[in-house]
């Protein structure tokens, strides 16, 4: 099924063509890249984290594999993945599809996907999953996926384990400790929420 640019994106002012950034100079758009992360809490305790990656242009060309040509709009890449992990961040099933693609023969590498299962999210995990995925036995733009698809995980989970922590200690250690700008433990937002962590000069 061909699939428009507004049957992709939904009706989310998240996703709008324009950015808050300053005015750009003249142009025109040449192509759009849209990727989708979705997190699932699971009724049997496991957790989905699904990824989509959609790419379109904004005119028409030559494709011998698709008959001739891919339209305007048109999905030139629709490849999506849905990794199933357990409240550790391990994977423990991985399905994917690719929809559409320049090449027919591209369809067949997604069930590469599966060599995921077994490897947890965590330090490591991009070189480990670039690895799985095979280099030229793989897909480049499923690999792709795993990096937002990973860190869509750890932003679905974070209250579940933070609320597990709390329960096993008086006081929970924050897992983004120094992951960032924000929780350097020397920021003034270590300081606040997690005063027991904070490095930074303290002051009378």
């Amino acid at each position: 099924m061909i699939m428009s640019r507004p049957d992709l994106i939904s009706k989310n002012r998240y996703l709008e063509s324009s950015v808050p950034l300053s005015p750009p100079a003249a142009r025109k758009l040449a192509h759009t890249r849209v990727v989708t992360c979705h997190g699932y809490q699971r009724d049997d305790g496991l957790w989905d984290i699904e990824g989509r990656i959609v790419d379109t242009k904004p005119y028409r060309f030559q494709n011998r594999d698709r008959g001739g040509w891919i339209e305007a709009d048109e999905a030139l890449h629709d490849i999506s993945i849905r990794l199933t992990i357990s409240l550790d961040l391990e994977v423990v099933d991985v399905d994917a599809v690719i929809d559409h693609s320049p090449y027919n023969y591209c369809k067949s590498v997604a069930s590469i996907a599966r060599n995921l299962v077994g490897l947890k999210i965590a330090p490591g995990w991009t070189q480990k999953s670039k690895q799985a995925m095979g280099a030229n036995r793989g897909c480049t733009h499923l690999t792709e996926l795993l990096g937002p698809v990973a860190t869509t995980a750890i932003q679905t989970i974070a209250s579940a384990r933070s609320r597990l922590a709390q329960k096993n200690s008086s006081r929970s250690v924050n897992a983004f400790l120094d992951s960032c700008h924000t929780y350097a433990s020397d920021s003034p937002v270590v300081k606040l929420h997690w005063p027991e962590h904070y490095s930074g000069e303290i002051r009378d």
